[in-house]
């Protein structure tokens, strides 16, 4: 359960990775990233991003990748942005939510189209 601060630290750290993510980070691996949902501990000291990439298991690990190598830009970019004595250290992890929707989706069309 997070207090109200880490709340709006939360969002605030959402918008600004998403822009980053958008317009400055170059890396050919990080392609279409959505960050779905961040939590920043009460001690605003550290922050679990969840991101989701539509595509293969190999795109994913390599966004993977890329994320975790861009990690100390976006830290340092959102340190200039935030207004806090510490920037919370990110931790980047795949939320497949989005693509078990996708199959739970595709599977009920089927039943419909059946009926």
């Amino acid at each position: 359960m997070q207090g109200k601060r880490a709340e709006r630290v939360a969002a605030l750290i959402k918008h600004e990775l998403g822009s980053m993510l958008a317009q400055e980070v170059r890396d050919p691996r990080i392609g279409f990233v959505t960050i779905t949902q961040v939590e920043v501990s009460d001690d605003l000291k550290y922050a679990q991003v969840f991101y989701s990439v539509l595509g293969e298991e190999e795109k994913r690990e390599e966004t993977a990748k890329g994320l975790q190598q861009a990690r100390g830009f976006l830290q340092r970019d959102l340190a200039k942005t935030l207004n806090l004595r510490f920037t919370p250290h990110l931790s980047f992890i795949l939320d497949s939510s989005l693509e078990e929707g996708i199959k739970i989706d595709g599977i009920i069309r089927k039943i419909h189209e059946k009926e």
